[in-house]
């Protein structure tokens, strides 16, 4: 198909864009010319303040536990009141954070944690070998597992031994090399004390809560006694918005000073307004989600053919002004084991229709349910609707609230999209692609690639699990149940006013929420 940004725009988003249309186009036009920020340095660090964040993506599912995050906005709140034993960095790349070390036997049966020492909880608790022990214990009860639980399965929780004041030693029940990568997913393993009230929460993150409001707002206050260096900000407040044009109409009007996961149409707008853009390479992802045990996408040659009547440029170009990266239906980019060998998947009309014919599937109707979960996710679903019209597939979309989209049909949905940030590719895989994982949103159960995985964990040679992660990977290419068709850059807005803030790999804003190191000029 060739249509242009501008004939798409007139012809499928009539007034739903008000906001800075223009913003993209002329990013199409001019070879990608966007006066992003790579960093925001407003003169020196000063203490004090408030910084407002205007955030999208939240809902009345909103919730500040470390252990069952699910909407963008809790990550928000999660990784300044929490911390990890191990985190990625800005380069998604695995860091101790807690953990002093982490050290494994020899067959990766054992691994023995020392925390840090002299760190605190907002109650003024000390962190201990006993928290550990105790969040492995919550993240693992059979009863109510947290989100990190088909990760950590290995783990023996029952035979795990106080060793000294701040070191624990973890059995496995299979070999577990891969532990460190598996603690390292940005908020579901953060650690919490002995007795957690979820009522009260209290981590060891440079902020303590204040007030929380699911769906509305949340305000967190610094916390004196962080164990790293002091937080510059008196406060944060976030704020839900529901979607991208009140939360940019926020930015201008001065209500806030910060927000996220804004697509490349408002750029000009903001742009224009003094306002600053920061532009981060994020490995966060929008997939398509097909539900692999129904009709008609329980047949491969259905999901097939949906994954070639995608023209992934023109996709990238027309949401996000061709800033990101093609996918290629698979997660996890910037991890070791990625395999980029694979023939990069290109739109395919000719091979789509033979497939949808041989399938018994032509004029094939589905209804795709979106909503403004993330940045570009309701325009690449109108995007898509247009692409597969040309394989004579008709596309209803469905846009519904973010409340209604993680309500009650969550991981039911037939057809749908989701956000999710970056994750290292076998930790992933324990999130979304086994019949364990807590949100399996395509229903893929592969018994040869469940295999795999559990080969691919328990090895601790390097070369070997990127062997077995690329034929899972392989699989997932040939049969799975996600498309993936681009890495979306991660753009956010913020003041002249904020400094501190720099590029992210890992797929969420404004430092992958981290704002002890922000201030305000």
């Amino acid at each position: 198909m060739n249509f242009s940004r501008r004939d798409f725009l007139k012809a499928s988003l009539a007034g739903s864009l008000a906001v800075g249309a223009g913003g993209l186009l002329d990013a199409c036009g001019t070879g990608n010319t966007i006066k992003a920020f790579t960093t925001s340095n407003v003169g020196k660090p000063r203490t004090g303040g408030q910084l407002r964040a205007g955030l999208t993506g939240g809902s009345t599912a909103d919730t500040l536990s470390p252990l069952n995050p699910i909407t963008n906005v809790d990550f928000s709140r999660i990784n300044n009141l929490y911390e990890p034993l191990v985190g990625l960095s800005p380069a998604a790349q695995p860091v101790n954070v807690l953990a002093e070390e982490l050290t494994q036997n020899a067959t990766g049966t054992e691994w023995t944690v020392r925390v840090k020492q002299g760190i605190t909880f907002h109650n003024g608790k000390p962190l201990t070998a006993d928290d550990v022990i105790y969040t492995f214990q919550q993240i693992l009860n059979p009863k109510a597992p947290g989100s990190a639980a088909a990760g950590l399965a290995s783990i023996d929780v029952k035979g795990m031994t106080k060793l000294d004041a701040y070191t624990v030693r973890i059995p496995c029940s299979t070999p577990f090399a891969t532990l460190a990568q598996a603690l390292a997913i940005p908020g579901y393993s953060d650690i919490i004390p002995v007795g957690y009230n979820l009522a009260a929460p209290v981590g060891t993150g440079p902020f303590k809560v204040k007030s929380f409001s699911p769906g509305t707002q949340s305000t967190f206050v610094r916390f004196d006694d962080y164990w790293q260096a002091r937080p510059y900000l008196d406060e944060i407040v976030i704020t839900d918005y529901a979607d991208q044009v009140s939360q940019v109409n926020a930015l201008l009007a001065g209500q806030v000073d910060a927000v996220n996961l804004l697509s490349t149409d408002v750029i000009s707008e903001v742009q224009g307004e003094s306002k600053n853009v920061l532009l981060s390479p994020g490995g966060g992802w929008n997939p398509f989600t097909m539900r692999v045990d129904t009709k008609p996408f329980n047949d491969v040659r259905v999901r097939q053919a949906m994954r070639l009547v995608v023209d992934r440029q023109q996709m990238l170009d027309l949401v996000f002004g061709g800033f990101g990266t093609l996918g290629n239906d698979l997660f996890g980019i910037w991890a070791p084991e990625y395999d980029h060998s694979l023939p990069q998947r290109h739109q395919d009309i000719d091979q789509a229709k033979s497939l949808l014919k041989a399938a018994g599937a032509e004029g094939l109707h589905v209804t795709l349910v979106t909503s403004d979960i993330a940045q570009g996710t309701v325009l690449a679903a109108q995007v898509f609707a247009q692409q597969a019209s040309a394989a004579g597939i008709s596309v209803s979309v469905d846009d519904v609230t973010v409340n209604e989209f993680y309500g009650t049909n969550y991981l039911k949905w037939q057809f749908a999209q989701d956000y999710w940030f970056y994750n290292l590719y076998l930790p992933q895989v324990s999130l979304a692609t086994l019949p364990s994982a807590p949100f399996n949103e395509t229903h893929w159960n592969n018994p040869r690639y469940n295999s795999l995985y559990a080969q691919a964990i328990a090895t601790g040679d390097d070369a070997l699990r990127t062997e077995l992660a690329h034929e899972m990977q392989q699989i997932e290419y040939a049969e799975g149940g996600y498309i993936i068709p681009f890495f979306p850059p991660v753009i956010d807005g913020f003041g002249a006013n904020v400094g501190g803030l720099v590029p992210s790999r890992i797929g969420l804003s404004l430092n992958a929420y981290d704002f002890k190191g922000v201030w305000l000029s």
